[in-house]
């Protein structure tokens, strides 16, 4: 994303490797770990990376069209292709997953939701009531995309489930039949403890509760979430990359550091 400042890639930062550039422009660089492993976080071609990143050698464009395709299959599975009128985004990053989705099912694509641009990120707001407002100040949704239809929302990821209840929410005020969910993420369990504001299990939605409870807690007619391994193979294919640090689905730290009893402190000291 730096090519239009002029900017030109030289290497990616391998792990364990510390760079300082200094005021003069002069580079050091110096490996500080003997013992490393590549695992970029999946989280980051989920939804934090702009859609036109290249890291550890992997397009989060791409990768974001394979988590459509994935997960057309499962909804064709699961919910089946002739319940679904339109398939619509949850602005911006569940675009190009929702896109392919629909291409995948050969079901109309359409732009329901439009986002005000001075509202930031819903889910690392502080504060239920914060994230709760915000909401309804960032999206606002254009009743004729919705009038009479059975609606496919694809979102990138569920994590609270705040959103996601308020968006469903909206869909419905704005006419729609019915309104299915579909995550391009798997569901969001366990805390992410490696510097995103996922702290504590309690504030995961789908922390201790079934997907059919989820989707009662956010009101959809029906839920559907990537898998795994599905996930895995999105952001892998067709690069060197072999460990990706899922563990806010799974639970398995990379840094294998992260006990019960720290995750026991982290609960009690830390509500975002």
């Amino acid at each position: 994303m730096l090519d239009s400042g002029g900017y030109e890639l030289v290497r990616d930062i391998e792990p364990g490797e510390a760079v300082f550039i200094t005021n003069a422009g002069r580079m050091y660089s110096r490996q500080c770990s003997t013992s490393t492993q590549l695992s970029p976080c999946s989280f980051e071609y989920v939804y934090l990376a702009r859609p036109d990143s290249t890291m550890s050698g992997i397009s989060v464009y791409d990768t974001r069209l394979r988590m459509g395709e994935k997960l057309a299959h499962k909804v064709e599975r699961e919910l089946g292709v002739d319940e679904i009128d339109v398939v619509m985004p949850i602005p911006d990053s569940a675009r190009p997953a929702a896109m392919q989705l629909a291409e995948t099912l050969g079901i109309p694509y359409r732009e329901g939701f439009y986002k005000n641009r001075y509202v930031g990120r819903t889910f690392i707001m502080p504060g239920q009531k914060a994230r709760k407002k915000s909401v309804r100040q960032k999206l606002n949704a254009l009743p004729s995309e919705f009038e009479g239809k059975n609606v496919l929302l694809v979102d990138d990821s569920i994590v609270r489930g705040t959103t996601s209840k308020e968006i469903v929410e909206m869909a419905r005020w704005a006419g729609a039949k019915k309104v299915f969910f579909a995550s391009a993420a798997p569901p969001v369990r366990y805390p992410h403890v490696y510097g995103i504001n996922m702290p504590t299990r309690g504030e995961l939605v789908a922390s201790a509760r079934t997907v059919e409870e989820v989707c009662s807690v956010i009101g959809a007619d029906a839920l559907i979430y990537q898998d795994v391994d599905d996930l895995f193979d999105a952001i892998t294919q067709g690069s060197d990359v072999t460990s990706l640090d899922m563990s806010c689905f799974t639970g398995e730290y990379v840094t294998g550091t992260v006990t019960p009893e720290y995750l026991a402190w982290l609960e009690t000291s830390q509500t975002s």
